[in-house]
């Protein structure tokens, strides 16, 4: 979300009543107490760097830190894409200079983090025992136990749709009724595709904004998609369920957009009825307010087909390039806190990942103006609830895993391959891989 410094405060002053609320779980810096809290000396000033990608809902965050902590400024890196911070994240590593000194991870390119975990600072301590879910915390801790990053979100979803363009095409407008419409409870891809032909038969507006990201979505309801857990072993190519559902995106290109998710054609079609309906984890909302600033009708269905699907989540490590790696460690322990992950989801819709802002009772009366006043925490802590699949990501699961939105790609939004021809190339990519 393109949240202006003006706005992220006054979000800021909206919910300053859930930090108030939120008790018994706040961070070790802020146990230290006053201006102080994670500055280390506090007579000498020092600058920290913060890199993250897309909307993470820092911005408020940052100036309170600042703020409480005078003796510190602190710079942040926004990366517009996870591919952009994962290129300068390996340049900068490699060098062994020019990383932030807390520097944003997201899930999928973690387990290829975890290799160098020597090169990260261990961010084990009292303040984050039991902050996280044991499967959160283990995507982040070496067989030997050291903690590499504190989970910042993650990415529960469920359906975001135009509801004015709903309306176009004689389709239910309602919310609980659209969940319904998709097969609610029992909502399977099917029902999501069949809704998608029902919707198409009554509009020329296409249906989803992107194959890849509508795979995105099947493929992570795989347990282990690309890779054997423990071994790492590439079987991508010969796991039949990956065949199927690249199968069953190349059957409803007709219902696609054609668009290529972060593009610059994607970010237009916000304003232009590109699309009705997109796979939306909670931090995706933040994203679509952004780009679609001014146009009304846009909502969020509590359903999911297949149950459940966590797209996303993300982590903050400290890199043992920091020059203060006791003061980066102290802001992402506060940045990973309840209270400031609540905010963080208000501003942004970045669901936390922090067990106690999952259960608390300020979350579940979080709604969102533009998405309709939609209860949006209570949506999405239904959401959560319903994800069964933690997949397995091995090293190599971020390239297979990015070939893979560039086949579907080649046919959808470029036109330069057919079906087969396309996953032909994927698989010849893949056997380079591994």
């Amino acid at each position: 979300m393109r949240t202006t410094r003006k706005r992220a405060l006054a979000l800021t002053a909206g919910i300053a009543g859930i930090a108030l609320v939120a008790t018994g779980c706040s961070s070790g810096s802020d146990d230290e107490g006053g201006d102080d809290a994670g500055s280390g000396d506090s007579d000498e000033k020092i600058t920290l760097t913060i890199s993250t990608f897309n909307e993470w809902g820092y911005e408020p965050l940052l100036e309170q830190y600042m703020d409480e902590n005078p003796s510190i400024t602190i710079e942040h890196n926004k990366f517009g894409t996870s591919n952009e911070a994962r290129d300068q994240f390996n340049t900068s590593l490699a060098a062994g200079s020019g990383l932030a000194d807390v520097v944003g991870i997201e899930i999928d390119w973690m387990t290829e983090v975890m290799q160098y975990s020597d090169q990260f600072t261990d961010l084990a301590s009292d303040s984050v025992e039991g902050r996280w879910q044991d499967w959160k915390v283990g995507q982040a801790t070496t067989p030997d136990g050291k903690l590499v990053g504190y989970g910042t979100d993650i990415g529960p979803e469920g359906i975001a749709y135009r509801s004015d363009l709903f309306a176009a095409a004689g389709l239910p407008t309602d919310r609980a009724e659209v969940a319904e419409l998709f097969g609610g409870e029992d909502a399977t891809w099917d029902d999501f595709f069949a809704v998608g032909e029902q919707f198409a038969a009554a509009s020329e507006v296409p249906f989803y904004d992107s194959g890849a990201a509508v795979y995105q979505g099947m493929v992570n309801q795989l347990e282990a998609a690309y890779e054997t857990p423990g071994t790492d072993e590439v079987i991508a190519t010969e796991n039949a369920d990956v065949k199927d559902i690249y199968d069953t995106i190349m059957a409803h290109t007709e219902l696609s957009a054609g668009l290529q998710q972060w593009g610059e054609d994607w970010n237009n079609s916000f304003q232009t009825d590109g699309f009705a309906v997109m796979l939306a984890p909670s931090w995706m909302l933040g994203v679509i307010e952004g780009q679609a600033e001014g146009v009304e009708g846009w909502d969020i269905a509590d359903v999911f087909p297949g149950g459940g699907g966590n797209w996303g989540g993300s982590f903050l490590t400290v890199p043992a390039q920091s020059k203060y790696p006791e003061e980066a460690k102290a802001l992402a322990d506060w940045l990973t806190a309840p209270e400031q992950q609540l905010v963080a989801f208000q501003t942004s819709g970045n669901f936390p990942s922090q067990v106690e802002a999952q259960e608390s009772e300020e979350i579940k009366a979080i709604t969102n103006e533009f998405f309709n006043d939609a209860p949006i925490g209570e949506i999405f802590a239904t959401r959560a609830a319903a994800v069964t699949v933690a997949p397995y990501k091995g090293a190599n699961y971020f390239p297979i895993n990015d070939a893979m939105a560039q086949a579907i790609n080649r046919v959808e939004v470029d036109g330069t391959d057919d079906a087969t021809s396309s996953w032909d190339k994927w698989v010849a990519e893949v056997e380079a891989i591994g």
